[in-house]
Formats: C-alpha cells, structure tokens, sequence
C-alpha cells in the first residue's frame, strides 16, 4: 500500500504561559492540577471529553478500587480529599466505593473550581514542540481551533502517555508480543431489585454458564465481573471484554466501542432471563470511552516491577504507597487464557497493613528535564501497572507529580534535580501517606 504524505502548517496562537501543563482531566490529572495549585503554580489542564474523571466518569466505570490496605488510608491528601467530597453529594451511596458518575463529575468540578484550577473540556492534545531534553509547547485543538501552552513543567496524565510518546520518549506497551489487556465498555442499569437478589443469595458470575449453554453470547467469556449497585434501584456494569484491543489504534478502538454496545445487550438478555431481580433490568446507558486497561509504559528514571510488589519495596524517593493486587485480564476467552491471568493474581495478593512504595523516579520521563507522568502510563513493568493503574493510585501519582511540578517551576529546577524532602514534606502537608518519610 502507497502511502501519500502532504505538508500541513498553521501558525499556533500561544494560549498562555504557565509554570505546569497538564494533558489529561482524569483522576490522575485532577490530583495533579489540585496539588500543584495547593503549593502555589499557576497551572493550565485539559481534557479531551466533556467531562472530568476520565473512565470513572465519561468512562462509567462503577466502582473505586481499594483506597486503604486494610490498616492504612495509602491513598490519602487529594485521594481522601476527592473520596469524602463525593460521599457528601451521594449520601444515598449504598457501597462506600461505588461510583455515580454524575456525582463524580459534580465532585471533580466543584473541586478544580473551587481551588481555582484553569482548565479546559473539549480541547484534544495533538503534539508537543520540543527544545533539546525540555518540552517547549503543547498543541490542543477544541471548537476555538488550535492554541498552544507554554510552560515550565508538564505532567502526562493522558493514560496512553501521549504527551510523553510526542515527545519523543521511549515506552513499552502490552506483554512481550505487544499484546494489552482487554478493553470494556462500561454501562449503567435500571430497574434492578437489589433486595430480591440478595434474598436469593445467587452470584450471577457463578450463574454465567446459563447463557452459554443457551447461546446467548457471542463470546463464551467465563472472566465475568457484573453488575455492581450504585444506587437502590441502579447499577453499574464492568463486563464484557474487547479481546484483541489495541488502545492507539482509532479503528480497532472503533470495532470495540461497537461490539461493548452488542455485548452489553447480551448481558441485558442475560440478567433477565436467569438473576433473580433483574427481571425489569434496563440496559441505560454504556460509556462514551471504551475503558482501556493497558496501553504505553512510559520508560522512566525508574520501572517498578514484580519484585518489587513481592518484596513490598521501600525507596528513599517513596512518593507514596500501594497495594492493589497485580490484576491482569486475560488475552483469550478460553481456559488458557483465564489460567495465565490467576497465575499473576492467586497467592500474591497484599494481608492488611501492606503496601509498595512508588518512587518518585518512576514519574520522571527519561531523558527529559521538566517532563512528568501520572496515572497508568508511569514507569512500570506490565506487572505492576496492572495494580497501579486503578483510580486511587493514580491520585497517588497524580498528586506527587503536582507537587514536584510546583517544586521545579518554584525554584526553576530541572524535575529530576529537586530536593526529595522537599517533596515529600509538601506531600506531607496535603496529608499523602508516607511511612518511610524522614
């Protein structure tokens, strides 16, 4: 296949000047934006939806991962700050991490407003202007046209590492054949009679092979997660796998958007027919993104990895600590498949009151002097990012690359030169947990 090239230039308006830049209004952004803001930087975010929150809004992905290991409250400052805002406006809230993804919205809002963080929705990052080992410009464009932003630091919180990748960074993506995680489209449900269930004591994944026997799904996929409730008549749904995705590739996301919508239909079919309670269930609504577990790996000044999860790593530049489980989907429908994604998971998971510590080297994009990640695309190994890329740990990261954004631009520094107390006395002050902290 030829391919043809034309040349396309437009002189860019200069939007402002900040001291941090931030691509990406998801949970990792969010924090991000609020911590730098906190320890005084003029910032500028932008998202690309119409909406904060990324997959826990935009996304409805229905429910928080673990926020505590059981003891310790690891995902505290921001992470907390976020977490009891939310439970304010939805008091009707029936699991303390279930996620309504207006409120959520309403939660994100209210919070970059009321701490005076600039932001913009609708504006899509497209490319970045480099000057040696420093990023220059970011390029967005939105309904106004393209703008660029110019700043002293900028954080990736894109979750694909966009920026990063724009940049010219190095990263990995997916297992060793670079294939990622399954996708999935997300959903809300109606009319649920959530008493009716939990009188039937019925588990609806152990139910699952009920629809295969009578055909109703297209993909005998025994990795069924369900409905999860988020209000008294209403749930959320986190079901269903786009096997085969791949996350940077606009037609192959294309197909797994299409094939959520069908297979969420199936599980409609499904929960009427045989999960007591459901027999009124309407499908509601799915997500405007597909919910993408893996995508780049952005090589950083450090990869946390496997050995460092199993030995619960401590580091003198510890920015936080984690502890969700190592939780990677299976590639495949089959047994196989579902074997190699237990292996990664059974006898690995954290006892109460442990945790990981997440280096601070891990945000700092090699090679360059005043460029951060945040969220699921820091410097890890495909292992780890399958625990870190959960919402609560991406406040975690969030936060920590807000606070040394600040930090760099305060003292003009390049970001892997800044003084590690500093900063972490700064995530300190926004009430992170750090044990290990002098």
């Amino acid at each position: 296949m030829t391919i043809h090239e034309m040349q396309f230039s437009r002189n860019v308006p200069i939007h402002k000047k900040v001291d941090v830049c931030i691509i990406g209004g998801g949970p990792a952004g969010c924090s991000a934006g609020l911590a730098a803001v906190k320890n005084g930087a003029n910032v500028f975010l932008a998202e690309s939806q119409y909406a904060l929150g990324g997959l826990g809004t935009v996304g409805m992905v229905p429910i928080f991962m673990t926020f505590t290991d059981g003891v310790n409250f690891v995902a505290d400052g921001i992470g907390r700050e976020i977490h009891e805002k939310l439970r304010l406006l939805d008091s009707r809230g029936p699991l303390a991490n279930a996620i309504n993804a207006e409120f959520l919205k309403e939660t994100y809002d209210d919070l970059m407003i009321e701490n005076k963080v600039d932001f913009l929705l609708g504006c899509e990052f497209i490319g970045a202007e480099t000057n040696g080992k420093k990023a220059k410009y970011a390029i967005f464009n939105s309904k106004g046209g393209l703008f660029a932003v110019e700043a002293e630091v900028f954080i990736d919180c894109s979750g694909d590492g966009d920026l990063a990748a724009s940049c010219g960074a190095k990263f990995d993506i997916g297992n060793e054949n670079g294939i990622t995680m399954p996708g999935t489209l997300c959903s809300t449900w109606a009319n649920i009679d959530w008493q009716r269930l939990e009188k039937a004591g019925i588990v609806p994944r152990e139910e699952i092979w009920r629809g295969f026997e009578t055909g109703m799904f297209k993909v005998n996929n025994h990795h069924h997660t369900g409905i999860v409730q988020t209000g008294w008549g209403i749930g959320g749904g986190n079901m269903g796998h786009s096997f085969g995705l791949n996350p940077l590739d606009p037609k192959s996301l294309t197909e797994a958007m299409i094939e959520g919508r069908k297979q969420n239909r199936e599980f409609e079919n499904f929960y009427r027919k045989f999960i007591p309670g459901f027999e009124n269930a309407e499908l509601s609504g799915t997500g405007a993104i597909h919910g993408v577990r893996d995508s780049r790996r952005i090589k950083c000044n450090y990869e946390l990895n496997m050995d460092d999860y199993l030995a619960r790593q401590s580091f003198e530049d510890e920015i936080g600590r984690y502890c969700y489980p190592i939780d990677i989907h299976p590639a495949t429908p089959d047994q196989k498949g579902r074997e190699e994604c237990l292996k990664y998971y059974e006898g690995k998971k954290y006892q109460p009151g442990e945790s990981y510590g997440i280096p601070y080297r891990s945000l700092q994009v090699a090679g360059f002097d005043n460029l951060l990640c945040a969220g699921r695309c820091i410097g890890t190994d495909r292992f780890v990012q399958g625990s870190i890329r959960t919402m609560p740990g991406c406040y975690i990261t969030g936060q920590a690359a807000g606070c040394a954004a600040a930090l760099a631009s305060k003292n003009h520094q390049k970001t892997n030169k800044i003084e590690i107390r500093s900063l972490q006395k700064m995530l300190q002050n926004l009430g992170a947990f750090l044990p290990n902290a002098l």
